[in-house]
């Protein structure tokens, strides 16, 4: 069932998840895994991907993990591994959009939810003086007014509890095709499994390209159908290998983890770390994919997989 279809508005879609954060998160994660993929959740004995991320959501707790899924707060956790070279410029953390001086800011910038994920927690600034003040304040408005007590949507626990803040950064420069291509690190148990590269959707989610690649960053004959498919072996990144080393770095404490890095002209930027990519709800093409994925997630060290 294409429930995106069925409900076209992405808000409408989290205000029912929100209407039924009664139900308990294992019927509900049972519930979403039924609608979103069209089968039955094996919890007893998960064998893919996205069936060992519904059991990850619900049974694994390490708090370590809700500090690295703030945007401000994984900060402090990337200097302690001594990457602080990799981060962003910071402008300023705020609890309330007026406390922001706009004024002070430079031309161009990024704004964020500390909480968020997805394009409707990101507004970039390209020209301060043409943005529309007005519905950029009323969108963080609705960021920060969010009860720390609301159930995440998808379950997700690291996000539950914790107020919703607003992050500002510096606006990373576009590659000669106006792109910021990013490369995002499956990693299990410290160690790098396969990545998947985004380009052109930094601007337009709807162009955005997405190319499955092993750890040698070779291309695999893998898809997801909700983005445009790379289907020609793009130039191995620059920094390649010293991104892996960062990635495996960041995520060793973990038994799963997705580390996002930017690779800007010879400049690692670092971007996030995601536990549970796309909620564990997402198809490959080929369903094998998962199986592989699911066989890569197992680490009886960290929790019983």
């Amino acid at each position: 069932m294409d429930y995106k279809k069925l409900i076209k508005n992405r808000n409408i879609r989290i205000k029912i998840m929100q209407l039924l954060s009664f139900v308990p998160d294992e019927w509900m994660v049972r519930l979403q895994y039924r609608i979103k993929l069209g089968r039955k959740l094996n919890l007893k004995n998960p064998q893919r991907y996205t069936e060992k991320l519904q059991w990850y959501k619900l049974y694994y707790r390490n708090p370590l993990m809700a500090k690295c899924s703030d945007k401000y707060e994984v900060r402090d956790y990337v200097r302690e591994c001594g990457l602080e070279s990799i981060l962003n410029d910071l402008y300023g953390i705020y609890e309330k959009p007026d406390e922001i001086d706009f004024d002070a800011l430079p031309n161009q910038f990024v704004i964020k939810d500390t909480l968020g994920g997805g394009g409707n927690s990101v507004i970039i600034v390209t020209d301060k003086a043409t943005m529309n003040k007005t519905d950029v304040m009323n969108k963080l408005e609705q960021w920060v007014s969010e009860p720390i007590n609301k159930k995440h949507p998808g379950r997700e626990w690291v996000y539950d509890g914790k107020k919703h803040r607003i992050i500002i950064e510096k606006m990373l420069m576009v590659d000669e095709g106006a792109d910021l291509p990013d490369y995002k690190f499956f990693c299990f148990g410290g160690q790098v499994h396969c990545l998947y590269h985004m380009r052109n959707y930094t601007f337009n989610h709807a162009n955005g390209e997405m190319g499955f690649f092993d750890k040698d960053f070779n291309l695999l004959p893998v898809r997801r159908n909700d983005f445009k498919n790379i289907d020609i072996q793009p130039k191995k990144p620059m920094n390649y290998e010293k991104m892996v080393g960062y990635a495996e770095l960041l995520s060793a404490k973990f038994p799963h983890a997705r580390v996002d890095m930017y690779d800007l002209e010879g400049k690692i930027v670092f971007g996030e770390i995601t536990f549970f990519n796309a909620s564990g709800y997402c198809s490959f093409e080929p369903d094998e994919f998962d199986y592989n994925l699911g066989e890569a997630f197992k680490s009886t060290k960290f929790c019983g997989l």
